[in-house]
């Protein structure tokens, strides 16, 4: 029987990072069914199974229909203990280390909470590293330091360029730095000054000017920063630059930070550093 609304659990002995991701990646598809979404990170006992079985019962009886678990628990105890649910539990673990075993003809190490942690010392350094230098060089920050980026992102104020830094940061350990592309800049004509020995690290992102004045209007409203016209000018004389220069660009308006990262990567040529 199909139902509008869903619950739905997110149960791992980690930060459940991992299952959220994978869970949310396949519940998009569904766009019809609204899903109220819980996350139970830690749950590295057969006692905080226990708990955990509890509150997704408890959540069953208020919703009359039975929730949805997606499950990354290494440990075959804990694991067994919450499939005591009355819910349908699809474990990522069961479903895709045993064949990997089996393919590879060796055990897993079943070591818990090995994805999103600092067991890999080099690798927790680098998102650090990548994170802090992605705030030091933020809107125009520490643009003599420029050279240490592997990316450079330029774009108009608002477009989206600091929560794809930081993202690139966080989930791929890039160094991404931002310069806001400003009305100076347009009635010089030219890029600042500060980006011209690194042309070939830019990558720019454009916003349709509507929904530009509609972000701006949320930080400054009713100010000339917000008005549609001057969004209009904005935009068409931030791309005229970056037409201008060989800057490749992207418009953010209907894109996911995710996927504004991704075609970074892929465009810029740049590799994860990160898992």
């Amino acid at each position: 029987m199909s139902h509008r609304r869903r619950t739905v659990f997110f149960v791992s002995d980690g930060t459940g990072i991992s299952a959220e991701t994978l869970g949310h990646s396949l519940l998009t598809q569904f766009e019809d069914i609204e899903f109220t979404q819980t996350v139970l990170p830690f749950v590295d006992s057969v006692a905080k199974a226990h708990e955990s079985v509890a509150r997704i019962e408890e959540a069953r009886l208020r919703s009359g229909v039975r929730p949805i678990v997606f499950c990354t628990l290494v440990n075959d105890e804990v694991r067994n203990a919450l499939r005591a649910a009355d819910a349908l539990v699809l474990d990522f673990f069961q479903g895709f280390l045993n064949p990997l075993e089996a393919e590879l003809g060796t055990r897993s190490t079943h070591a818990v909470g090995r994805s999103h942690s600092a067991a890999n010392n080099k690798e927790y350094l680098d998102r650090i590293e990548a994170i802090n230098f992605a705030l030091a060089h933020d809107d125009g920050l520490g643009n003599q330091e420029l050279g240490k980026a592997d990316v450079v992102l330029v774009g108009v104020s608002r477009s989206g360029k600091t929560p794809t830094c930081l993202y690139l940061a966080l989930q791929f350990g890039i160094k991404a730095a931002n310069v806001p592309l400003t009305p100076d800049d347009f009635d010089r004509g030219t890029l600042p000054g500060a980006l011209e020995p690194h042309l070939k690290k830019l990558y720019g992102l454009t916003i349709a000017p509507d929904r530009l004045a509609e972000i701006r209007n949320q930080r400054r409203p009713d100010s000339r920063y917000a008005r549609l016209e001057n969004c209009r000018y904005e935009v068409e004389q931030a791309e005229r630059l970056m037409r201008h220069f060989g800057v490749p660009w992207l418009n953010s308006t209907t894109r996911s930070i995710e996927e504004i990262a991704a075609k970074i990567l892929q465009e810029v040529k740049l590799e994860r550093r990160v898992y």
